[in-house]
């Protein structure tokens, strides 16, 4: 099951890389700018033809992970001066402009779709139902430890009392039950499943200071899921640009307090790092999580892209804009060795990323 999920997760990463490409390739196909190669995944080539009409060759190839839309002379600084039309930099700026907006926006779009789609699949939450609770840790000399309760063990009642459950704040029924319990009263008896079977275990919570309340040692994970009521088709796509909306505030968000306080950049990663979240996310919350990652995660690629970084599509949209200003192009030498240098700078990021999720993943 674990293998599934980590496929699942590299098919995520290849449907947002692809739609992306495909971005730039349809705009590209629509503005009259010839395309070299388009490739859908990475690694070896194991299918691919040629298209007679657009003299595009089309590549399929082993790790469906992502893919690339390659013009001719993108960066070739050989071809800077060449005055060949189906150079890429030969184009008029509006129809480049078009091209390299589409990548971002194709993820822009698809994390909306996704999201209006989900909505009006699932409806709108309305509630939420609380089941029980399952002991996730004991912690070592605690209370709970003491009375027999183990990892795993799912709470069904406390000295009879159903424990399933929340009261109208949000409180869990256990949580309530366990800190109602007062010095020299009975230990409480806590009714487990474990395995096949039902266990009594007898515990005397402890008063905590810190805390303010009586504690038995134990860290908890309640069964809980929301409750969704229809929703028509209008309703679902203000919800899904809605939450599409507040992805991008809060990616804008860490992008600032990373920049300016240096915060989380601990939990910076590369696809290794973002493979191993989807996994854990979908194997613990299901299809729900994975949708919402995909919405989220499309949104932050199309966002980073259209960061001014040289290599990516930011760096290019900067160079077109200054180009149309001055109505004359930079030196396209000089712009095509800012873009290699960039790719090799975000290159170098992706292996240091990816050798720290590895050494993370495997401590």
């Amino acid at each position: 099951m674990t293998l599934l999920y980590v496929l699942a997760a590299i098919l995520m990463l290849g449907i947002m890389v692809t739609i992306h490409e495909c971005g730039h390739f349809w705009a590209a196909r629509c503005t009259g700018i010839p395309v070299r190669e388009f490739a859908i995944g990475f690694g070896p080539a194991i299918y691919q033809w040629k298209s007679r009409k657009y003299d595009t060759v089309f590549y399929l190839r082993a790790i469906p992970a992502g893919g690339y839309c390659a013009f001719y002379g993108e960066d070739d600084p050989d071809q800077a001066d060449s005055d060949d039309p189906k150079l890429y930099n030969n184009a008029k700026p509006w129809k480049r402009f078009i091209t390299i907006m589409m990548g971002p926006m194709m993820n822009f779009v698809l994390a909306l779709v996704v999201a209006c789609a989900f909505f009006a699949f699932t409806g709108e939450p309305v509630d939420v139902e609380v089941g029980k609770c399952t002991i996730v840790s004991v912690a070592e000399g605690s209370p709970a430890e003491r009375g027999g309760l183990m990892p795993g063990d799912v709470v069904d009642t406390v000295n009879g009392v159903d424990a399933s459950g929340a009261d109208g704040e949000g409180n869990l029924t256990l949580i309530n039950l366990i800190s109602g319990y007062r010095e020299n009263d009975e230990p409480l008896v806590l009714t487990v499943t474990r395995g096949a079977e039902q266990v009594d275990c007898a515990v005397t919570p402890v008063y905590d200071a810190q805390e303010g309340r009586m504690l038995m040692g134990v860290t908890l994970q309640s069964d809980a899921h929301y409750v969704y009521a229809p929703v028509g088709l209008f309703r679902a796509i203000e919800m899904g640009a809605t939450a599409c909306w507040n992805a991008g505030g809060a990616i804008l968000g860490a992008l600032r307090d990373l920049v300016t306080t240096g915060k989380g950049i601990e939990d910076t990663g590369g696809p290794v790092r973002i493979i191993q979240v989807i996994t854990e996310e979908t194997r613990e919350y299901g299809f729900e999580a994975w949708v919402n990652l995909l919405m989220v995660i499309s949104v932050n690629l199309g966002i980073m892209n259209l960061l001014p970084i040289p290599g990516l599509d930011g760096s290019r949209l900067l160079f077109l804009l200054v180009e149309a200003i001055r109505r004359k192009p930079l030196n396209r030498k000089v712009e095509a060795y800012i873009h290699m240098a960039g790719f090799v700078l975000l290159f170098g990021l992706f292996l240091v990323l990816t050798y720290r999720d590895i050494l993370h993943l495997f401590a």
